[in-house]
């Protein structure tokens, strides 16, 4: 995978070089590369101051989450409203309060409180017009599996059947189609099986294995029918592999590794989906905020978020936005929510 470069930098670049081998050795000539290389570095440095100050992606804040501020909580989108809660407040203690989020009114309301005991670390997906929340930590930092279905419509949670695989924390999930699908995370050793669940028959069956390393804190998006899956950590070392997974075909496919000039790898990030094009943020990474192109297999960089860095947030997508809210920095724990729009330009003095 590569960054993509403005078009007009790199045809400057080009064109220099080929003027160097065009030249015939000469004092003057020397003379003259020296001073077109000076000015096409010039020119480079203005494009990139230029693109420095009109980069692509502009967060504002909303409304602030209702709840107490929090890390590693879990939540899902049921049709245009988000569904968030659990995790852990300053002092550590499991939350087990749920509330949604509805971004055309910009409000937020509390929903039933989590039937399952309170935790952190847990994963949420959802499929059809419900969601789903499970596996995570106890008040006992005891590894859960449990999994519970919630019903915007009824406002109620119930009990379903336990997560195929071993109890776990800071796993990955995510839906295609009807199903949902949960797999890597920690359960005293570093795991990449994956197990999808279907509704209709309340079953857990095996899928194929993650294809890269085994890992914890990772995040995933999906565009197209194609779940994609990467970054985390196995044993504290960063993975730099990608991976898209097709459920037609129970196929992972291995996508392009990061490249050194693209320090998108990162452990408890955040990573959603808007429109055709996929988006990773925070986490032990940085604030910037990369793109991916999956018709392309490539990354670009794009501006930086615009609260505070923090890793274990919560992100989520709804209609053509995306939204990261929550997480920690050090001790402190954050219940602001920002709301991102891919398509205009970043203007960091509009919050």
């Amino acid at each position: 995978m590569k960054i993509r470069l403005n078009p007009l930098a790199e045809a400057i670049s080009s064109a220099v070089i080929s003027l160097r081998a065009f030249l015939r050795p000469s004092r003057f000539a020397g003379w003259l590369y020296a001073l077109l290389l000076g000015m096409g570095a010039g020119f480079l440095t203005a494009c990139q101051d230029d693109d420095a100050v009109a980069l692509r992606g502009d967060w504002r804040r909303r409304s602030d989450f209702e709840g107490v501020a929090r890390n590693a909580a879990a939540g899902f989108v049921v049709g245009n409203i988000a569904y968030l809660g659990t995790g852990a407040n300053a002092d550590n203690e499991r939350q087990k309060d749920f509330w949604g989020y509805d971004p055309a009114r910009n409000t937020w309301t509390q929903m039933a409180d989590f039937a399952g005991v309170a935790r952190n670390a847990a994963v949420g997906f959802s499929a059809g017009n419900k969601g789903y929340l499970g596996t995570g930590l106890d008040d006992n930092s005891d590894r859960l599996k449990d999994f519970w279905e919630f019903d915007p419509a009824t406002n109620r949670w119930k009990r379903i059947a336990d997560f195929g695989g071993t109890a776990r924390r800071n796993a990955v999930a995510f839906s295609v189609g009807s199903k949902g699908y949960v797999g890597t995370g920690f359960d005293g050793n570093y795991l990449k099986d994956f197990w999808s669940y279907d509704p209709a028959t309340n079953q857990w069956a095996k899928i194929a294995s993650y294809g890269g390393a085994k890992r914890i804190g990772a995040v995933s998006f999906v565009i197209d029918g194609l779940a994609y899956v990467g970054t985390g950590n196995n044993n504290g070392s960063a993975e730099k592999d990608w991976w898209a997974y097709d459920p037609a075909q129970d196929l992972w496919i291995e996508k392009g590794d990061f490249d050194s000039d693209e320090p998108v790898q990162r452990s408890y990030g955040v990573g959603f989906a808007v429109d055709s094009r996929g988006y990773v943020t925070l986490g032990d990474g940085s604030n910037t905020v990369w793109e991916y192109d999956p018709a392309t297999d490539d990354w670009l960089e794009l501006g930086t978020f615009e609260g505070t860095g923090r890793q274990y947030a919560l992100g989520f997508s709804i209609s053509g936005k995306g939204y990261v809210t929550t997480g920690s920095n050090g001790t402190s724990r954050f219940d602001d929510l920002w709301e991102f729009d891919p398509n205009v330009t970043q203007d960091t003095d509009d919050n």
